[in-house]
């Protein structure tokens, strides 16, 4: 029985897909069709309903909403300029200096935001233009902001570890943020030394020194925009907040610094809170669909006969971590990370859990794989984005961007063999 719902469900769902059905829909007509081999029709629809609402009427969920609105506040509140700023500060003395800004950038705006799409879009925009006056070429230029845009999934705070914890059957958001950190910065790191080699053979030049008194004030400036990290994270490690009063202290703090900078006016709150009332629409409607389709595939045995399946190729940990892997980079190609999360995650983490994965660790995996996908064809939409602000085809850009994407399956490699990448912070501060 698994064998033919697992069938139904991954056929009919991608053949919505294929003809443009939206993902939530497709999704949820998938679960339906599934389950229709295990219960009655009259007992689906009343079940799947019970599930949809259930999956959404979770405490933790306000969490993604309130990230969400401060994301929204922070991208329309003239933060990038002085991010960018600060990072030619910390970047500016490295050849191809401005690439490596638009990386340190994108960490940073990211990491604030939420949005790899806003991060490429926000930073992309101002880098793109000042690359081009230095004779960068625009390939280049777009692929660097595209494959560091996914960064601030992993440095937190991120909704897509929220969205893991919740599915995974309450992981620990502190230790989870706090895991971030160090395969996000590894992530930065890995396209700066390939930007680094192409910036030496292509002879991009470097910035000019900046002032002392000019350094006080860029820092100054940004110090305002970091310190909604310091506040968030640290209070939520801390234990003062739960991680949804941190992210309604993000809002709040957000709405503040606006003010601040006088960078948004009345005219701007209907655009912002439309922004976020979409886009949590789309996130409520994807967990409620996905609620569905875990019970469909736990009702008709999905899960275990997948983890059976694996387990019979190999019991070796490396090949199972490795064959994860592969699937994951496959369907981030074509899959929102969002919905990935929520659909996986219920298949892959008992299974990695039986070969003694820590659930942090294989949530940064998770995510790792997944982001990379933001960067990549047929669906990345960090991939169009990036080359619509860099004013370049994708078929210009793929071939720089192949280079970033290799650093980046390194840089996953790492993190997937070596726990300790991603387990030493949450160990240190006794959060594991």
């Amino acid at each position: 029985m698994a064998f033919q719902a697992a069938i139904v469900l991954f056929a009919t769902f991608f053949l919505l897909l294929g003809i443009g059905v939206p993902i939530s829909v497709s999704i949820g007509i998938a679960s339906l069709a599934a389950a229709l081999i295990a219960v009655p029709l009259d007992i689906i629809l009343f079940t799947a309903a019970q599930n949809m609402v259930g999956g959404i009427n979770s405490f933790a969920l306000l969490a993604v909403i309130f990230f969400i609105l401060a994301g929204s506040i922070m991208n329309n509140g003239g933060i990038a300029i002085r991010l960018i700023n600060l990072a030619k500060l910390i970047a500016g003395r490295l050849p191809g200096s401005l690439a490596h800004t638009n990386v340190v950038g994108n960490m940073l705006f990211g990491s604030i935001s939420g949005s790899a799409v806003a991060a490429a879009a926000a930073i992309g925009s101002v880098m793109s233009p000042l690359q081009a006056k230095e004779g960068y070429k625009r390939s280049y230029s777009a692929a660097v902001n595209i494959a560091s845009s996914p960064t601030g999934f992993l440095i937190p705070p991120s909704g897509a570890l929220i969205i893991y914890s919740l599915v995974s059957g309450g992981t620990s958001i502190s230790a989870l943020f706090i895991a971030g950190y160090l395969p996000g910065i590894l992530m930065g790191l890995s396209i700066m030394i390939v930007a680094y080699i192409i910036a030496k053979r292509e002879q991009y030049p470097v910035s000019e020194p900046i002032p002392f008194k000019e350094k006080i004030k860029v820092i100054l400036d940004a110090i305002p925009s970091l310190l909604l990290i310091v506040i968030v994270i640290g209070g939520i490690v801390a234990g003062v907040f739960t991680a949804t009063e941190g992210a309604a202290v993000a809002v709040i703090y957000a709405s503040l610094l606006a003010l601040i900078y006088r960078s948004l006016s009345w005219k701007d709150i209907p655009k912002i809170l439309t922004e976020s009332v979409t886009m949590t629409g789309i996130v409520l409607f994807l967990v409620g669909a996905s609620s569905v389709m875990s019970w469909a595939m736990t009702i008709t045995g999905i899960p275990a006969e997948i983890s059976n399946a694996m387990l019979s190729i190999s019991e070796n940990k490396i090949i199972v971590l490795f064959m994860m892997m592969v699937i994951l980079l496959i369907i981030g190609t074509f899959m929102d990370i969002t919905p990935a999360v929520l659909i996986f995650t219920p298949i892959f983490l008992p299974i990695a859990t039986q070969m003694g994965v820590d659930p942090v660790h294989f949530g940064i995996i998770l995510i790792f794989n997944l982001a990379i996908g933001i960067m990549t064809p047929p669906v990345g939409s960090a991939l169009f984005i990036g080359s619509s602000v860099g004013k370049v085809t994708i078929e210009e850009v793929i071939p720089t961007l192949v280079k970033f994407f290799a650093a980046l399956i390194i840089a996953l490699l790492l993190v997937v063999y070596i726990p300790q990448i991603s387990l030493f912070l949450p160990q240190l501060l006794n959060l594991l």
